[in-house]
């Protein structure tokens, strides 16, 4: 019986060390549990967060992709304008120039008009001699007829004496 009693007593030894080595193991579970638990809420957490990051992500490359697309228009709105400006430049020289031409053209027209003038006076005093030479001519021509028929007079009583 001693020896049961010494069984009983290893065993009641034993099954105290189990009962603790049990705790011990249940307290690691629960430990472990927790931890576990704590994790998945960790992950569920980065999964929202990366959900949200990816959304971001996609958020981003859409204004990228549009600014890209921006960036684009811009260039060719900055290709448009300078073709614009090089336009503008060369119909400003242009009208310079023309501007240049009319002024030539209006000095021209100037000096034509007052040589016009010159010679509009010219040809006035022209005919105002021509007037005066036709008048003297008149008169000569009347003075020669009658000196002619003076002379046809004093012939024909020549012509009778």
């Amino acid at each position: 019986m001693d020896r049961i009693k010494e069984k009983m007593n290893s065993l009641r030894v034993e099954a105290d060390e189990s009962a603790a080595k049990v705790e011990d193991l249940q307290k690691q579970v629960k430990t472990l549990e927790q931890e576990n638990l704590q994790k998945e809420h960790e992950i569920t957490s980065l999964t929202h967060k990366n959900s949200q990051l990816e959304s971001e992500v996609e958020t981003l490359e859409a204004k990228v992709k549009d600014l890209k697309t921006a960036a684009d228009d811009g260039t060719g709105h900055l290709t448009q304008n300078e073709a614009l400006q090089r336009r503008l430049q060369l119909l400003e020289e242009e009208a310079e120039e023309a501007d240049k031409n009319l002024r030539e053209t209006n000095d021209k027209l100037r000096q034509t008009d007052v040589k016009a003038g010159h010679f509009e006076r010219k040809v006035q005093a022209l005919e105002q001699d021509r007037d005066q030479w036709e008048s003297k001519y008149e008169e000569m021509s009347k003075k020669y007829s009658t000196v002619q028929k003076e002379l046809e007079d004093f012939q024909a009583e020549i012509g009778n004496i």
